[in-house]
């Protein structure tokens, strides 16, 4: 098309220049019907590149327009920043979709709702909010407490004077006065432990130090048992401890390292408050999965065949820990930990296994993103053997790598020392 145009051009310069040669050229008619077509062709090339240029323009700006959407989705694909709780904190910055926070609360409060939530697709957090809530009760209390008197009546001459003590009827020890004459005035006085009771100067009367001081604002004179001597007293512990230096407190006897038990050598000796128990680790039997033990207190699974789902679904390994505490002792504390040393998932999550009986006592909480914590969560009178099971999960982008359970055995005394 463009050879033709040419073409009628340069005809149209030739009649220009030679005006006389008409047979050779056309007539001038022939040459403007030329013109007008070659004017048409023109326009219509012309249309022809303006509607393609605006055909182009607007796929552009198509483009454009979907490509900042795009940015803009991109841009806004994240989670609403989620509410630190009060008295507690958040682990975890990331808030795009598929990404984990947790919560954890300061010792002393309790966690409310969920202890992680994951960005949703719908730009959303699972779960309910945390709140940390704090606890009902004594939140520090002494496992031994102090004792005061104001008063120590141990005699030295209690052992030397035994023979000349003698008792009433009622079973009170009396000794004989001391008593000299002053400018015609009689002064009496008695012996350390003893006081002159009622007009009868001439006796001495032992003084229960036990029942004076039994529950006092000074406190008891003996943690357990106080016992009345002639002129003082003396204390006793239960079965399983002695007296302490003090002449007062009681210590346990280490049963365990002392070898004061009666244990067999395939079972391990764990000392209690008050006694000892003998215990003896065997690995669970499951379906689909065995177990050898690797030490004392731990089982760990064989390698599972490769088309075996079953078997590397099931835990990897068992744990066993035994903790000896004292009856009522108090609450929230910290009884066990349980961490990854070397994890290998992007995530690792720590739950409580068992029924409401266990939840009763405890709670497991997370202390940071490798480490999980199992709670004392209220009292527990003794004597009492509580049982829980801290499960730890490896995930990788939620899909589960490994199970490791972890339980712990807690022996509680019967008293609270």
């Amino acid at each position: 098309m463009f050879v033709s145009v040419t073409t009628l051009v340069t005809l149209l310069g030739l009649c220009t220049l030679h005006p006389t040669s008409g047979q050779d050229c056309s007539s001038r008619l022939e040459l403007q019907g030329s013109l007008k077509q070659i004017q048409k062709l023109l326009s219509a090339h012309e249309a022809s590149y303006l509607q393609n240029l605006r055909n182009l323009k607007k796929k552009i700006n198509q483009l454009q327009s979907s490509t900042g959407k795009h940015s803009t989705k991109t841009v806004n694909s994240t989670c609403p920043k989620p509410d630190v709780p009060v008295n507690g904190r958040k682990l975890g910055k990331s808030h795009t979709v598929g990404h984990e926070v947790h919560f954890l609360c300061d010792p002393g409060y309790e966690l409310v709702g969920s202890e992680s939530r994951v960005c949703q697709e719908s730009l959303s957090w699972s779960g309910q909010q945390a709140a940390c809530r704090g606890w009902a009760g004594e939140t520090c209390q002494s496992r031994v407490p102090t004792f005061f008197a104001t008063i120590t009546n141990t005699s030295a001459y209690t052992s030397a004077a035994a023979s000349t003590v003698a008792t009433d009827t009622a079973g009170t020890f009396v000794h004989p006065s001391s008593c000299s004459t002053v400018q015609g005035t009689t002064h009496c006085t008695c012996e350390p432990g003893y006081t002159i009771s009622g007009r009868d100067s001439t006796t001495c009367t032992d003084i229960d130090e036990c029942e004076l001081f039994h529950n006092g604002q000074a406190g008891r004179l003996c943690l357990h048992t106080c016992v009345n001597t002639a002129g003082g007293y003396r204390c006793s512990c239960p079965a399983g401890y002695n007296v302490t230096r003090d002449g007062r407190s009681c210590k346990d006897i280490d049963e365990c390292a002392t070898r004061q038990n009666n244990c067999t050598k395939d079972q391990t000796c764990i000392n209690t408050y008050g006694g000892f128990q003998c215990v003896r680790v065997e690995c669970p039997k499951i379906s689909h999965a065995f177990y050898v033990k690797t030490s004392p207190m731990r089982c760990e699974r064989n390698p599972c065949p490769v088309d075996n789902k079953l078997c590397s679904q099931a835990p990897n390994s068992f744990s066993y820990h035994y903790l000896a505490v004292v009856s009522n002792l108090s609450a929230p504390r910290v009884m066990f930990r349980v961490s990854a040393l070397r994890p290998m998932g992007d995530t690792l999550r720590f739950s409580l296994l068992g029924g409401r009986q266990v939840r009763r006592h405890f709670t497991v909480q997370r202390s940071d993103r490798l480490t999980g914590q199992l709670m004392l969560s209220s009292p527990v009178q003794g004597p009492a053997t509580l049982e829980a099971e801290v499960e730890m999960s490896e995930l990788e982008r939620r899909v589960q790598l490994g199970r490791y359970i972890t339980k712990v055995t807690m022996f509680v005394s019967q008293y609270e020392f």
